[in-house]
């Protein structure tokens, strides 16, 4: 099929929803679909087979597009309804690949020009938009509606997680439906010398988080977490890798409020190729989210680093962690930071949720299973859309 992919966000960025993109587009090269793939001007252009990556104009304010809802996203997302309706009249394509609030662009142009398409949901946007501007929670019902409205209209979600799948069999029970997981990241051959510049200058244990520094990752409660667990485990050190030069700042000088400055080590992003590098000099991954329904990517890779995982005991963690495979916490300062120093202080405890972790991810959360999933998902749709 020729498919035109909506991506509504830079493209390639090493993080969340960007990286579960190319992974589609890697999944869909490999069965022989030709993708073009629109999207916002920053990134890094990568190379797959089959696959063109169509840019929308940079505009001089809007650079610098962070995860989330924004304004810079509501611009560039009106770009892309007009560039994608130029594509649509001068181009024939099979179907459209919407990737979250694309969702609503592939629904209208679907009125226009009869295209049918697919709703890949790696969030719920009413939660997205409530959880970074609380102030909108009084148009729940409205965006409730619209996340239906696009639901129904689809042929087919692609729901990132056990929640969302549910949400979306709630409106629609009999909708053609493939729940598609994260995968872990981390490379199959054990890493080999670390080089000098990727080695961590710490000697004492470390507690390490990788991911952006968005509020709702928790990273406030972390280190006010680590704050209490490095006033008794003095040798103790907090590593944050990921986010962006004024989060970083932000957070260097919150850091400095608490009294852990010189204990805590923001490394800023890092690529994805140098993930296990950096996992392996950790005793601690932590995942200290406090709100959202998907899971965040970054789980899969923990559980497959063979290091302990410590992670609130909220939806957005326990659809997929269990006790078996991870050390769960209450999301506040007291209960993480107990959990932080029992992981360190019994290494037995440490060990058993790692073995476990590492047999979990091969079982249901490699890359090879994320391909067989779409593969036999795209065979579905594709036979489907050739018989209506």
């Amino acid at each position: 099929m020729k498919i035109l992919l909506l991506a509504p966000h830079p493209f390639f960025q090493n993080r969340g929803t960007p990286i579960a993109v190319k992974l589609m587009l890697e999944a869909l090269s490999a069965q022989g679909h030709i993708i073009s793939i629109l999207t916002y001007p920053e990134g890094d252009d990568v190379s797959i087979a089959n696959c063109e990556i169509i840019r929308l104009p940079a505009l001089p304010w809007t650079n610098n597009v962070k995860p989330g809802p924004s304004l810079k996203k509501i611009v560039y997302d009106l770009l892309m309804f007009f560039k994608a309706r130029k594509l649509l009249e001068s181009r024939k394509f099979n179907l459209i690949h919407a990737v979250e609030e694309s969702a609503y662009i592939a629904k209208r142009l679907k009125k226009r020009f009869g295209i049918p398409f697919i709703y890949d949901m790696d969030s719920s946007l009413p939660e997205q938009v409530i959880e970074k501007y609380e102030f909108f929670r009084i148009f729940m019902p409205l965006l409730r509606k619209i996340e239906k409205w696009m639901i129904l209209d689809s042929f087919g979600v692609i729901p990132v997680c056990k929640a969302i799948e549910e949400r979306v069999r709630k409106y629609d029970p009999s909708k053609l439906i493939q729940r598609l997981e994260d995968v872990s990241l981390l490379p199959a051959e054990p890493i080999g010398n670390i080089d000098r510049q990727q080695k961590i200058d710490i000697d004492g244990p470390i507690i390490m988080y990788i991911g952006n520094l968005e509020k709702y990752q928790g990273i406030d409660l972390l280190m006010e977490s680590f704050k209490i667990v490095s006033k008794k485990i003095t040798e103790a050190s907090l590593v944050i890798i990921g986010g962006s030069k004024k989060d970083i700042e932000n957070y260097k000088l919150f850091a400095d409020r608490l009294g852990i400055g010189k204990k805590t080590l923001f490394l800023g992003p890092r690529p994805l190729s140098e993930l296990s590098i950096y996992f392996e000099q950790a005793d601690i991954l932590a995942s200290p989210r406090i709100k959202g329904q998907n899971t965040p990517m970054k789980i899969y890779s923990y559980l497959d680093s063979k290091k302990p995982v410590l992670a609130t005991n909220l939806p957005t963690h326990t659809q997929v962690l269990d006790n078996k495979i991870a050390y769960l916490v209450e999301a506040n300062p007291q209960s993480m930071s107990e959990g932080m120093m029992k992981l360190l202080k019994n290494k037995s405890l440490s060990k058993r949720l790692s073995i476990n972790a590492k047999k979990r991810v091969q079982q249901e959360y490699s890359i090879e299973a994320f391909e067989r999933k779409i593969s036999r998902y795209y065979r579905t749709i594709e036979s489907k859309i050739a018989n209506t």
